[in-house]
């Protein structure tokens, strides 16, 4: 399909997980006759009903089995298929995740996971269909490619660089309409390259997902302050694009990472990690869910504003480390 300003708009009001599922999916499988999309019963939610009726002989519901799509997605691509499988992400990267090292991991099985629902985007179903420790899980398999698109453009060229691939990955989508755009119909998706989105000189921020656009916004009300800040969309978490992270480490005061996930084993270790072996870099701070379930049931908006990964508690948390200095 030819991206157009119309198209964008439209995937935009739709969300992530419906421009993703009902957008990119069918038109690929018409392209690739041995691509099978599985779901934990989730075809309607996940808006799989369209590729369903297109292609009913490559489609699976497993009903509420998680475990067990994650053993016939992996028999599947055993035989040579691509194949992906879907379920809220808090229940593939957490429920199946025994399934998915032994099988997808271990083997290097073409098995593209799609996590939806991920952060609190189910914020009033509760803690356990949170996924704020997914990426956690998922980086700390070998093999395994994670990425987390920031807007449904991304989400869109994600799909069709997930299936030219062989490679086992993980693709964590928030599924919400009115999904903020953060690209135009330009827009061309690099998996192996950070996305700078806005160019400063004091603070180099870092997100991932929908806190992207959070982030957008929290260097606009810094550049008032006086605080010129770098925003960088790091799309793909594993593996990292240290090109890129090393040139910013290297031209900036300060590294804030901010992310919808548990400031432990996510975006921020990562960075974290490829920033200890540096000889001299500059300060790291971490903005996100800060390693506790602990806030009242609310709107996913609600819960971002106790965690401080709203657009301005992000630049109120940035602009006390310049007031420090």
């Amino acid at each position: 399909m030819k991206i157009t300003k119309g198209t964008v708009r439209s995937w935009s009001r739709l969300g992530q997980r419906a421009t993703f599922f009902a957008g990119a999916l069918p038109e690929i499988a018409a392209e690739k006759e041995d691509m099978y999309v599985l779901t934990a019963d989730l075809a309607q939610l996940s808006n799989l009903n369209k590729f369903a009726s297109l292609y009913p002989e490559r489609f699976i519901n497993t009903g509420i089995a998680e475990q067990n799509m994650v053993g016939i997605a992996s028999g599947l691509a055993m035989e040579g298929s691509c194949v992906f499988a879907t379920t809220y992400a808090s229940f593939i990267a957490v429920r199946s995740l025994e399934h998915v090292r032994q099988h997808i991991s271990h083997l290097k099985l073409n098995v593209k996971l799609i996590g939806t629902a991920a952060g609190v985007v189910a914020a009033r179903s509760g803690v356990a269909h949170w996924a704020t420790e997914d990426v956690a899980f998922m980086r700390s398999l070998p093999n395994m490619r994670i990425i987390c698109p920031s807007d449904c453009n991304q989400a869109y060229q994600a799909a069709y660089y997930a299936a030219s691939t062989d490679e086992p990955m993980y693709i964590r989508l928030v599924g919400t309409p009115n999904c903020p755009m953060i690209y135009d119909e330009n827009y061309v998706f690099d998996p192996d390259r950070i996305s700078i989105l806005r160019e400063g000189s004091d603070a180099a921020l870092l997100a991932s997902g929908l806190i992207v656009h959070e982030a957008l916004e929290a260097a606009e009300l810094l550049e008032q302050k006086g605080i010129s800040c770098t925003v960088a969309d790091v799309h793909t978490i594993k593996p990292l694009d240290t090109e890129t992270l090393g040139r910013l480490m290297s031209s900036h005061k300060l590294i804030a990472t901010a992310e919808e996930h548990n400031i432990i084993g996510g975006l921020g270790s990562a960075v974290a990690e490829f920033k200890a072996g540096l000889d001299n870099a500059p300060r790291q701070i971490f903005i996100g869910m800060n390693d506790s379930f602990d806030v009242s049931a609310g709107s996913q908006r609600y819960i971002w504003e106790q965690f401080g990964i709203t657009s301005n508690k992000i630049a109120e948390r940035i602009e006390k480390e310049f007031d420090k200095r």
